[in-house]
């Protein structure tokens, strides 16, 4: 079905075609907006980012509520004060708190601020995890966090105040009242807003100067308005543009605060972070319809060149040639009259190259069955052939396909990406070094949490404590006392991939190992001695920090590759794959991340930049993780990079889209004119050297048709022309009396 001359032929003119079609229609859709879409979509992820962060500080905090709740070591002799007192007592954070009585409602203690408790029902809400809920005391918002306390049955004691009924055991429901948190703003003369479902601001924080546009009202009805608009899409985003002034536009994002896998503790406050900030709007138009029309035009122009010198020079004459090879078979397997008739007309010799080769021998070959002539040489050196016809034929497109690959429409890294692209980049990864932050101080936290209830305890309670700690944060892999000397005097969890033995002072955060295929970085902090009391063999807790649950916290969509370095830019964590303590992958970045000038208990500088790669421009940003806190003495960055053709910038997509126009045109054409060299080319030049040796006077050499075309038919006329000759040069060498009177028939062939 894909044999013979024609469909090659047809398939690089339609197939060209097509290709010239599709850079009408890709080319003819860039255009540069006033405001571009990159910019658009870079506001989105900010405040997607963004509202992840509060979700995520939100839901850290409903389950440190629970869990503190639950891991209370409850008595039967407790009160509700002594219990309230317990549970709150050590948490800053905590506004106000109450303890209320599930079956009843009734309030049995309460401290700090006077919690709103209204519409609070406790015998409903304490059946089940009870998510946090949104209220607004004294004109500011608050959360209210939930947690079940379950204490065994408190006997009857007359001097207390408090008596409760002979039960199994007591469940009582702990209300805490906590401020909402505070919403970061990154990237200079950017506004972050929270906003309730109303559309009404609830915090508001800014960085830099900000213009009075981007204080815009109706941004914060439109993003509450199209929030309640996604329903059931929990993690919904979307961009705005605000007012105009001068030369300048606001732009904003917004993205809901709830969870996006599922149920969870945010999906009922309706929430919304709203970003904003202004940019200056694009002056000049860029439209690549006219550049797309011209090079469309080109290239069909070059398709039905392409055509109309194969049909001409391939098609047609091999056709003639087919007719003709035909009609000399018959000549040689008719009657004489007949075959008179069919031999007396000399062959036509049609084209160049193998086609003219084979028509010249042919034309001998009928001379001979006439017997006017006998065998006859060919020469040896022969011209061009149809070979070179289709490698000018590659040569023609890619004078179209190579300039549109590699010259037309270059994106300048200079001036292609729009400096709100680059600074929203930058933002983003500061953004992504806060959350990464926040992921290590709360495995610091916990850990502290947890090494508090080891002093003046047995090895077996100890070891109690650290599994129940391993169990309640996933984050760690492996939990582990050290002495004195740095030995390991108990573990719970996976075997510690430590390799450095030391015990520092203090606590934080700090990497365990140099080498090795998996990083590790863990949490440490001492453990207290008891006064009175013989220290513990372990004096410091370790707890290594499972680095898959790092590398999740750093993907997030359009930020492209995210890695975290330490202060010689080795890789401990990324979120592409990686191997342990590799360099960055591009010097670019390296320099990067060194010229954030982030020096250990600094707090450095963010910075950003394109590179040209490989593959094209790319936008890149580094900033240092060292802050305050467990990793203010590091010296880790974090470094991303983002295709800018994954941006929608409208002169990376100009340049993307040509060079695939060239890439498709080439291919196009090599693959149709290197199917007609298969098809055609080759078994021409096959049939070439069997004519010319047959034509010779090769009769013993059988000529086998390979495919069922044009050129395998003009194979068998000339295996019937090659049994006739065969025959008559037989017959001869027999006798006159011997020479049939009549050509050899048809049906000798079949025998």
């Amino acid at each position: 079905m894909l044999g013979g001359v024609r469909p090659p032929i047809a398939s690089l003119v339609i197939l060209l075609l097509v290709v010239a079609v599709l850079t009408v229609i890709g080319l003819g859709g860039v255009h540069a907006e006033p405001v571009p879409q990159a910019v658009l979509n870079g506001e989105q992820q900010i405040a997607a980012d963004t509202a992840q962060s509060m979700r995520t500080a939100i839901d850290a905090e409903a389950s440190t509520v629970r869990r503190t709740a639950s891991a209370y070591p409850a008595t039967s002799t407790a009160t509700p004060v002594t219990t309230l007192k317990a549970l709150t007592s050590a948490r800053k954070a905590v506004l106000g708190s109450a303890l209320l009585d599930r079956h009843t409602g009734t309030l049995l203690a309460a401290g700090g601020r006077t919690v709103p408790l209204a519409g609070v029902d406790a015998a409903r809400t304490a059946s089940g995890t009870v998510p946090p809920r949104l209220v607004t005391s004294g004109g500011s918002p608050q959360l209210l966090y939930f947690a079940r306390v379950t204490l065994p049955a408190q006997q009857e004691d007359p001097d207390q105040d408090y008596q409760a009924p002979n039960r199994p055991d007591r469940q009582w429901l702990l209300v805490v009242s906590e401020a909402l948190p505070s919403v970061a703003a990154y990237g200079d003369g950017r506004t972050a807003e929270v906003l309730d479902a109303s559309g009404t601001a609830l915090a508001t924080a800014v960085h830099g100067k900000a213009s009075s546009v981007t204080a815009d009202s109706g941004l914060s009805t439109a993003a509450a308005r199209a929030a309640h608009a996604s329903g059931a899409a929990t993690d919904a985003s979307g961009s705005l543009q605000g007012a105009t002034t001068g030369s300048r536009r606001t732009v904003a994002g917004w993205a809901q605060v709830a969870s996006t896998t599922g149920p969870g503790d945010t999906d009922r406050l309706g929430l919304v972070v709203l970003t904003s900030h202004t940019v200056p709007a694009t002056t000049t138009t860029a439209d690549y319809s006219r550049f797309a029309l011209e090079a469309a035009a080109s290239l069909a122009g070059v398709a039905l060149l392409l055509g109309l010198a194969l049909y001409f020079s391939v098609q047609r004459p091999l056709l003639r040639l087919y007719l003709s090879a035909g009609r000399l078979a018959r000549g040689a397997t008719q009657d004489w009259p007949s075959a008179s008739e069919e031999l007396s007309r000399p062959v036509p010799v049609h084209g160049f190259g193998e086609l003219a080769r084979i028509g010249r021998a042919l034309d001998a070959l009928r001379r001979q069955l006439l017997g006017e002539s006998g065998p006859q040489e060919f020469p040896a050196r022969r011209g061009p052939g149809y070979r070179a016809l289709a490698v000018v034929g590659v040569v023609v497109v890619g004078f179209w396909a190579v300039p549109m690959i590699t010259l037309l429409n270059r994106a300048d890294t200079t001036t292609a990406v729009p400096a709100p692209v680059l600074a929203d980049q930058q933002a983003r990864t500061e953004i992504a070094t806060n959350r990464i932050r926040q992921s290590l101080d709360q495995s610091y936290t916990d850990l502290t949490a947890a090494a508090g209830g080891l002093p003046g305890r047995s090895r077996a309670a100890q070891a109690e404590v650290l599994r129940r700690a391993l169990a309640d944060h996933k984050q760690y892999r492996s939990l582990y006392l050290l002495d004195r000397s740095g030995g390991i005097t108990l573990r719970v969890g996976d075997t510690p991939l430590r390799t450095l033995v030391h015990v520092p002072d203090g606590g934080g955060i700090t990497t365990v190992n140099t080498s090795g295929r998996i990083p590790a970085i863990a949490a440490y902090t001492q453990v207290r001695a008891v006064k009175g009391k013989t220290r513990a063999a372990g004096v410091v807790l370790f707890g290594e920090i499972d680095v898959k649950a790092l590398n999740s916290v750093l993907p997030r969509p359009k930020l492209g590759s995210v890695w975290v370095t330490d202060s010689h830019e080795k890789v401990l964590a990324a979120s592409v794959g990686y191997q342990a303590f590799q360099s960055l992958p591009d010097p670019g970045l390296t320099r990067l991340a060194r010229s954030t000038q982030s020096a250990p208990g600094t707090a450095g500088t963010a910075t950003s930049a394109v590179h040209l790669t490989s593959s094209g421009p790319s936008v890149d940003a580094a900033a240092p993780l060292a802050q305050s806190g467990p990793t203010a003495r590091l010296g880790w960055h974090v470094v991303t990079a983002e295709p800018a053709a994954a941006l929608q910038i409208p002169a990376v997509q100009a340049e993307q889209r040509t060079m695939l126009a060239g890439i498709l045109g080439l291919a196009v054409g090599a693959a149709c004119l290197g199917w007609l060299h298969v098809v055609v080319v080759r078994p021409l030049r096959a049939v070439a050297v069997l004519v010319e040796r047959l034509a010779g006077g090769d009769r013993r050499t059988v000529l086998h048709p390979v495919n069922h075309d044009e050129i395998g038919s003009v194979t068998r006329s000339l295996e019937l022309i090659r049994q006739a000759l065969a025959e008559r040069d037989r017959a001869a060498r027999s006798g006159p009396a011997a020479v049939p009177s009549q050509p050899l028939r048809e049906n000798t062939l079949q025998r």
